[in-house]
């Protein structure tokens, strides 16, 4: 989603502010801009596209000033240009804004009734003018923008400047994350602590109705009634050094490759190697007690909760109630007092995931979050959490990530099954042994990518592919297809293989390559019945499956990718990262901008 750096320094920011953004650029955007407060007023450069763009409209004019405010902006009201960027500014106030303000329109209205004169098709404007407005009353900026926050519906972050005022800066939230940094007579704000990671390590979190006046000798925080709150100083363990793409052409092959690294990690946060047991952190609540669970995230995420679901089902004996965060509130549905409730996130910020978190606490439902971020609102709202060790992940396509919601899972499946007396003691320590070899077949996985970058290299004019696959394959099908879609823009679907009859193979002909995501597991015969339906009707076969599996499709299929041979359990795991790769590799050939695809953010924090 959109990005905010804010500093108060001691000297020039706009190099700063610069740098700032550039971090914020994994979170997607089309368009930024700088703005600081100087002796003649605010002053501030935009400009549509990349950051590259604005740095250009700085050199050519540049930006002075050692109180400033910086924004990426993805677009939500209004085109992507220059007028629409952030900072928006009517001389007196300039601030920069994450989120959406709902009833915009409403005040819109009243304020050009009263005069105002809008520039922009943004939301954003209206906060401008009415905390303008209050000023122009006579009120402080704490007090101008107090008020204004009070008309506010919807999510958002602020930032804001006010001409007269250098050293000040005033941050909001409701909805959308904003931290506070804490340096020595300086002081930071940012959508994110990875924005803040060179210039300090001490950060603290508003929390929601927060809102904070920045001065050069620290911060005064206040709830939206305008009463004096704490909120604890954090050591955060992100670092400036943390997001270099090394000697990878993009971060996502980066992340991609450090795979076999980040799931052996995050596993051994759970496995006793000695004991050759699994443990989860501590939980208020009772695990064996646990009657019913329910799965809830967005995109990759969700296709992690799919697999989480046939593991939870099969190895814990415990039914599974799967979501979509988006639909979930507003169906409708019942949910249990004293269920277990698990949302899964990357960023801990998604709107519409923390937003079912919240429903199903106030539910007095028990809630765990599984996230790749320690300090996000999710794992510090929710009643545990089960942290992913991935590592900050800048590609917007998630990889690493999704393998690491993948290992949480399946722990969580163990240990339910284990606390519910499902496993016993021998199936606990025969699938976590399945768990600890994967790092190892990661790292041979890897060793396919010349050759997955070769089969890509016959799909760069295709204009549909379709993923197939059976149990916890079918959401690595999915997974698949959503890769292809987000990098590559080639239209894409993903199918339980034996759904094709039920009308998908209709489409099949020549033109269409079907990647068959097949490991040996107890359906494997029937996908291959499949598969030679596929190749009766001319489809392109792409094959991944183990040796065996390969030799069976030798001279039928268009490709294969050989896999090593697993347990069932872990294949999904591993799995996932040819079609990660053949989805890389596609998009790099077609020259697409694959770590910030078009119109995509990394973290989505609108509904």
């Amino acid at each position: 989603m959109c990005g905010i750096v804010g500093i108060i320094g001691k000297s020039e920011v706009a190099p700063f502010l610069l740098d700032g953004l550039k971090r914020l650029e994994y979170r997607g955007y089309d368009s930024a801009g700088i703005a600081t407060v100087t002796a003649k007023g605010i002053d501030r450069r935009r400009a549509e596209g990349k950051i590259v763009n604005l740095e250009a409209a700085v050199e050519k004019r540049p930006i002075h000033g050692a109180t400033g405010i910086g924004h990426t902006r993805w677009a939500t009201h209004g085109v992507p240009n220059e007028t629409n960027a952030h900072p928006h500014s009517d001389g007196t106030v300039a601030l920069v804004h994450n989120g959406i303000i709902e009833n915009f329109q409403e005040l819109r209205r009243q304020l050009t009734a009263q005069g105002h004169v809008f520039e922009s098709e943004t939301d954003t404007e209206v906060v401008v003018h009415l905390i303008s407005a209050g000023i122009s009353a006579g009120k402080t900026p704490k007090q101008a923008t107090q008020d204004a926050l009070q008309r506010l519906k919807g999510a958002f972050a602020l930032a804001i400047l006010f001409t007269g005022h250098d050293g000040l800066i005033i941050g909001a939230r409701k909805g959308s994350p904003l931290a506070i940094g804490y340096g020595e007579g300086e002081m930071f704000l940012g959508s994110d602590a990875l924005a803040l990671a060179p210039l300090t390590r001490r950060i603290s979190y508003l929390e929601d109705g927060d809102f904070v006046v920045l001065a050069a000798e620290g911060a005064q925080i206040f709830n939206l009634l305008g009463q004096p709150v704490e909120r604890d100083i954090h050591i955060t363990q992100l670092s400036g050094a943390m997001i270099g793409k090394g000697a990878y052409r993009h971060f996502m092959l980066k992340e991609i490759y450090e795979q076999a690294t980040v799931i052996g990690d995050t596993l051994n946060s759970h496995f006793n190697p000695v004991e050759r047991t699994l443990t989860l952190p501590p939980m208020p609540f009772d695990l064996s007690a646990v009657e019913r669970v329910t799965l809830v995230a967005c995109g990759t995420s969700y296709y992690a909760a799919m697999v989480g679901k046939y593991w939870i089902e099969r190895f814990a004996r415990v039914p599974v109630d799967l979501d979509i965060a988006s639909e979930f509130r507003y169906r409708g549905s019942p949910v249990e007092k004293g269920g277990l409730s698990v949302f899964i996130s990357q960023s801990g910020e998604t709107a519409d995931t923390l937003a079912a978190l919240r429903f199903c606490r106030d539910a007095e439902m028990h809630t765990v979050a599984i996230v790749n971020a320690p300090e996000s609102t999710m794992a510090r709202e929710a009643d545990a959490v089960l942290p992913t060790l991935a590592g900050p992940e800048i590609g917007v396509a998630s990889t690493k990530a999704f393998t690491t919601q993948l290992i949480v899972l399946a722990c969580l499946a163990i240990v339910l099954g284990k606390e519910k007396g499902a496993l016993d003691r021998d199936g606990e320590a025969a699938l976590s042994k399945a768990l600890t070899e994967i790092p190892a077949y990661a790292t041979e996985v890897l060793k396919s990518d010349d050759h997955i970058r070769s089969i890509a290299q016959t799909m760069l004019d295709v204009a549909d592919v379709f993923y197939l696959g059976r149990g916890t394959a079918y959401p690595i099908a999915l997974e698949g297809a959503l890769k292809l879609k987000e990098i590559s823009y080639i239209h894409a679907e993903g199918f339980a293989a034996g759904e094709m009859k039920h009308g998908p193979i209709a489409m099949i002909d020549e033109t269409v390559p079907v990647v068959v995501v097949a490991p040996p597991d107890e359906l494997f015969e029937k996908t291959a019945s499949n598969v030679e339906e596929v190749i009766a009707r001319g489809g392109r076969v792409v094959f991944i499956g183990d040796a065996d599996g390969v030799a069976q499709f030798k001279g039928k299929a268009f490709a294969t990718i050989t896999m090593p041979t697993v347990k069932t359990f872990a294949a999904p795991i591993l799995y996932a990262i040819p079609v990660q790769l053949l989805a890389y590799h596609i998009a790099a050939l077609k020259g697409t901008d694959v770590d910030q695809p078009r119109n995509l953010a990394k973290s989505v924090t609108v509904e």
